[in-house]
């Protein structure tokens, strides 16, 4: 695995990567870092230039301040960026929360840059404006949307060694085995840098993405961008049902925006199911990387 920095619209944008011919990217989510993807760049770097960037905002990559520097727009431009200077004008492109909330908009806007998408537990954006509108259920597990765009979050969040994250994602993983506590100090090491807790969190506040009350309704930018995206490519999902934060009514209605869809559930996997079960998701994602054009699988 090499490391290396690429200067992209306007921001330092550091990546991991391993292997040599056709691009696969990898985008993360939140509180994640490139560090999310490493078991998939050690398994697709064997065929693939496989390469996993820290998100503007985390970890190595720039924090620039003011919330207005995450819009959705110029996250989707540092990924087109990035793509540029790697040497390809395409990829297959796979995301997970946040990573993949910008893989599917990516893929909806700009098909030209992506052969094949791949998504785990990420929902198409304008299902999850649905459901944040209409499910019950999808707003209650979203009411920490609300809590990621208050102002005082940071110190929460950051309070005893960010204590918080560490119960509610390393403590789990390393107790069932998914983590050492080497990928323990890795994570704290990255939440530590100067401005990566709040980079992350401005995703949040930018996108203004939260459960709508009565009579509310999605900031326009957001709804006019992303309200009927259609994904023309070859698009894989995974998703763990255990989920609390993103629920499968997400998964409902999806085939009306993605044509070309193979969906795999595993039943006993949670928003973590990257590293939970990394073989079964790499043995899904090869098997679609690898399948003959046109064959479909829904499960």
């Amino acid at each position: 695995m090499r490391h290396a920095f690429a200067r992209v619209n306007g921001v330092r944008l550091h990546y991991a990567e391993a292997g040599s011919g056709k691009l696969f990217l990898f985008l993360h989510g939140f509180p994640e870092f490139w560090y999310e993807w490493k078991k998939q760049i050690e398994e697709f770097g064997r065929d693939f230039h496989a390469v996993a960037p820290d998100l503007r905002g985390y970890n190595l990559s720039s924090t620039p301040t003011g919330v207005e520097q995450y819009r959705v727009e110029l996250l989707l431009e540092d990924i087109r960026g990035l793509i540029r200077h790697l040497g390809h004008d395409k990829c297959i492109l796979a995301g997970h929360d946040w990573g993949g909330f910008l893989a599917w908009a990516c893929a909806g806007l700009f098909p030209g840059c992506v052969e094949k998408l791949i998504i785990i537990n990420a929902p198409h954006p304008a299902i999850f404006l649905r459901e944040l509108r209409e499910n019950p259920a999808q707003k209650q597990a979203s009411q920490y949307m609300l809590l990621f765009r208050d102002p005082e979050i940071e110190k929460v969040l950051a309070a005893d060694n960010f204590a918080n994250f560490d119960r509610l994602l390393l403590e789990p993983c390393i107790a069932r085995g998914f983590f050492t506590k080497e990928d323990r100090r890795a994570y704290l090491e990255a939440w530590s840098r100067p401005g990566a807790l709040t980079g992350g969190l401005n995703y949040y506040r930018a996108a203004e993405l939260a459960p709508l009350e009565e009579g509310s309704s999605v900031p326009e930018p957001l709804t006019s961008m992303l309200g009927n995206l259609v994904i023309q490519v070859p698009t894989l999902v995974i998703w763990g049902e255990q989920d609390p934060y993103l629920l499968t009514g997400n998964l409902n209605g999806l085939e009306k925006f993605v044509p070309k869809l193979e969906l795999r559930r595993v039943p006993d996997g949670t928003h973590w199911v990257i590293h939970e079960k990394p073989d079964l998701v790499n043995s899904y994602i090869r098997g679609f990387i690898e399948e003959r054009k046109g064959k479909q699988h829904i499960a």
